[in-house]
């Protein structure tokens, strides 16, 4: 996770992420920023979520989960430590928790619940905003260690970097919709139309279904998008190895060797062919 102003400033999905089923899963943390909605379900190590959040499946956290006030959850929650759900989490299924249980006011577990810790009820700090406080402030005081090792609890042991889904975001299997960035790692299999303000892909990513931002598009080595690549006002740059099943449009296109594109390639500015994308490197 970037520590800029704003932890969620960006839409970031980690190495290896993929969509199972109706299961988003990744091996690190999942952050997900307040008033979004997730259609999918949830799997990785600690789940935490802001207020306002919906998911439309089960949550399975092998360490802690976080709900904040008024999220709600279509299905079951299973939580392999510890669980924190401010007041009015409204959980469809059953609640499990392996270790303890700090639960608000008016919160609404249709199936019930059970945990083999402490069970707390009262109003808990809304976790997000608490966390993001803190970390405001020592960027602005300028402790960017003291940030950054706040960052990492974040994540606990885990050596991977988190999913992070920015507020106001709309994940499901019809599109991925955020107003900011977006970072895709490598080795990702993504469903869903992606629509950001600028995309990068890493390399040997699967999508399917297209792109579209407003600035520019990167599609890194190995990957394959089965669908158009989209910008308004910025380059589209297609990697070594990487291939289009569909249409290209932009202001301006780099094709490094290799590269392949099924369909119609529309490039209102420049159109531009690297032979050797060493040269890139070397610069």
């Amino acid at each position: 996770m970037s520590l800029g102003t704003d932890p969620l400033e960006a839409l970031e999905v980690p190495d290896g992420t993929t969509v199972e089923e109706h299961d988003l899963v990744t091996d690190g943390d999942v952050v997900v920023g307040g008033q979004s909605t997730v259609e999918f379900g949830v799997r990785g190590r600690n789940v935490v979520a802001g207020e306002r959040v919906s998911f439309g499946g089960d949550i399975e956290a092998e360490g802690d989960c976080r709900l904040d006030l008024m999220s709600d959850v279509s299905g079951n929650v299973l939580v392999g430590k510890d669980a924190y759900l401010g007041e009015r989490v409204h959980i469809a299924g059953r609640l499990m928790v392996s270790g303890d249980l700090d639960i608000g006011d008016d919160v609404d577990i249709e199936e019930g619940f059970e945990a083999n810790g402490w069970i707390v009820i009262r109003n808990p700090v809304p976790t997000l905003v608490f966390y993001f406080i803190i970390l405001s402030q020592l960027l602005r005081l300028g402790e960017e260690d003291a940030a950054g090792e706040l960052a990492e609890s974040l994540s606990g042991e885990s050596p991977k970097d988190p999913l992070v889904i920015p507020r106001n975001a709309t994940v499901s299997d019809d599109a991925w919709r955020v107003s900011t960035p977006a970072f895709i790692g490598s080795e990702c299999r993504i469903h869903g139309n992606i629509r950001a303000r600028e995309i990068e892909f890493e390399s040997d990513n699967n999508v399917f279904g297209s792109l579209r931002a407003r600035d520019d598009v990167v599609v890194g080595s190995g990957t394959r998008i089965h669908g158009d690549v989209t910008t308004r006002n910025g380059e589209v740059r297609i990697e070594e190895g990487a291939r289009v099943l569909g249409d290209v449009s932009c202001h301006d296109l780099v094709l490094e060797e290799g590269a392949l594109v099924d369909g119609t390639m529309r490039a209102r500015g420049e159109m531009r062919i690297h032979r050797d994308n060493l040269s890139r490197d070397a610069e």
